[in-house]
């Protein structure tokens, strides 16, 4: 068995791979004969390895026991792969990088593809050093398995994160004189009983005396699966909750605890609870960017903070939380609940929760669609379970404000690395990872500009996704930031192509849609089609979305 051969057989023993991403070159092009003959691993041949990245973050971010793997050639190529490390590394998904590398008796010789970092070549090693948990080069074949095991255990281990490995060209068709199975220990992070019992007094003492308490849901919870956890919670004691942009949806917005979003997009029921609360118990929340209003200092000022986060860096990192705990989100929630008494009374003010804005009417006249009612028509259309993916830019502002997810539906927009194109291109893994669930991206036509021809990559290996397009020839949200900032804007408007005539030309089925009452019946029916399908939406350019703070 050679080093090829190993590594596929280690990611299909070890459950978490069904899918890999990547592209080839002259550095790594043997490990796709290797991957030829799984037949338990589905390979996913991209047009841009950028492009692989992003999937494979798609296929562990709803599924958080999936490795998500990307692999490339060395050099370009792997280069090709850093978007997604980086979204990886900031959003905390287990994902393993696979790259050439250079062989050790021509390195510094400049050699096709070098990244060795001698004989002013780049440094690949460091500079994926810089964005994962860990980088590894197999400088020997019976290495193979050490490696593997650490990097994918390393990957899962406490807070998620991507890993890499080298793999240099004279290696990957050496024999491993030593093959074994890996071993997985993914340890769990509980929390510590003592501040447990901290918590549950300081919880218990505000009930006893109807402080008005919040819950802040973020994105943290998703990755520990703590939505049963959260609802205990909330549900005994009729805890009133809000969640970031990140973790939107996670918990039914129909609850009636439900507060909506809270940050620069936030419900503006949200944000007046916020505002009057005396306890704000955050969980899985790293104190974001838009969560915070631009990381208002005095914003947890005249509050008790209690922050819940895996992560010890997150702890006092944006605020200083007065009790703090590191662990993962649900094992801290069960062991809190576990320690509170059942019969400690629960809060009697009801928070009002209807000022969100996907129940009020939407704001600014319009000649086009207004973005909000694609948002809506979305949402109207998914399925139960359906999975929605929002890009970077205003549209995603759109679907987080004007999009009411009830029961299992879920959202994503990218988190605070947040590339334009990641989940334009990343719905395909999530897709891959989910194949009986409907799987919708929300795009800007500029981020699906960046990224479109991955939609070749759906229809050659027959993934139904649907892309709506939030069609307004122009980077929107910037648009505002400069008329804000300036009252003036630059460079803001491109062409569009024919995206129907594209869709058709790669394949795929394509729709424009020019009135917001036509929007939803065509949405249901490129869900019915069950095969990839681009709706081009042409919205007005000239209204923006809700903001809090500008930005």
């Amino acid at each position: 068995m050679d080093v090829n051969q190993a590594i596929v057989k280690i990611l299909e023993d070890s459950g978490r791979v069904r899918h890999v991403f990547g592209s080839t070159g002259q550095v790594n092009a043997s490990m796709l004969l290797a991957l030829r003959e799984s037949s338990s691993i589905r390979t996913i041949v991209v047009r841009n390895e950028q492009a692989a990245s992003f999937m494979a973050c798609g296929y562990t971010m709803f599924n958080p026991d999936n490795l998500g793997v990307c692999f490339a050639t060395g050099g370009p190529g792997a280069f090709n792969l850093f978007s997604g490390m980086a979204v990886a590394y900031s959003d905390s998904l287990p994902v393993l990088a696979i790259t050439g590398y250079a062989s050790a008796n021509v390195r510094g010789k400049g050699c096709l593809n070098e990244s060795s970092g001698l004989s002013r070549t780049p440094d690949s090693h460091k500079m994926f050093g810089a964005t994962t948990k860990k980088s590894y080069i197999i400088e020997d074949a019976s290495q193979t398995c050490d490696i593997m095991e650490d990097a994918i255990n390393t990957a899962f281990d406490g807070r998620p994160g991507p890993v890499h490995v080298h793999v240099p060209k004279n290696i990957t068709i050496a024999e491993v004189p030593n093959f074994r199975p890996v071993r997985l220990q993914v340890r769990a992070c509980p929390p510590k009983p003592a501040t447990v019992r901290e918590f549950a007094a300081r919880l218990s003492a505000a009930l006893n005396k109807q402080e008005r308490i919040l819950l802040l849901v973020g994105y943290g919870c998703i990755r520990a699966g703590a939505k049963d956890a959260l609802l205990s919670l909330i549900d005994a004691y009729k805890i009133p909750f809000v969640t970031t942009m990140d973790a939107k949806g996670y918990l039914p917005e129909n609850h009636p605890q439900s507060l909506g979003i809270y940050g620069t997009t936030g419900d503006p029921c949200a944000m007046e609870y916020f505002d009057k609360a005396d306890l704000v118990l955050a969980v899985g929340n790293s104190f974001a960017e838009n969560a915070t209003l631009l990381f208002k200092p005095d914003l947890y000022d005249q509050k008790t903070l209690m922050h819940i986060n895996i992560d010890p860096h997150e702890i006092h990192k944006v605020y200083s939380a007065d009790f703090s705990m590191v662990a993962d989100a649900r094992l801290a929630l069960e062991a809190i609940l576990k320690e509170m008494d059942a019969s400690l009374p629960k809060l009697s003010e009801p928070a009002p929760n209807d000022r969100k804005w996907f129940d009020m009417p939407n704001q600014g006249a319009v000649k086009k669609i207004h973005p909000a009612d694609v948002a809506r028509a979305i949402c109207a259309a998914a399925p139960e379970n359906a999975i929605i993916m929002g890009d970077a830019g205003s549209h995603m502002l759109w679907l987080s404000e004007y999009m009411k997810l009830t029961g299992n539906q879920r959202y994503q927009n990218p988190g605070s690395f947040g590339p334009m194109a990641s989940h334009t291109n990343g719905c395909i893994g999530v897709k891959c990872a989910n194949p009986d669930k409907v799987v919708i991206s929300g795009s800007g036509d500029g981020c699906y500009l960046m990224a479109g021809f991955e939609l070749l990559t759906a229809v050659q290996n027959n993934i139904p996704v649907v892309w709506v397009i939030f069609d307004n020839g122009e980077f929107n949200v910037i648009k505002k930031f400069l008329l804000n900032m300036f009252n003036d804007h630059a460079y803001m408007n491109f062409l569009n192509p024919d995206y129907v005539a594209y869709a058709k030309s790669c394949g795929a089925e394509g729709f424009r849609v020019e009135r917001a009452e036509d929007l939803e019946g065509v949405i249901r029916k490129a869900i019915a089609l069950n095969r990839p399908v681009l709706i081009d939406a042409v919205i007005d350019g000239d209204v923006f979305a809700n903001m809090n703070k500008s930005m």
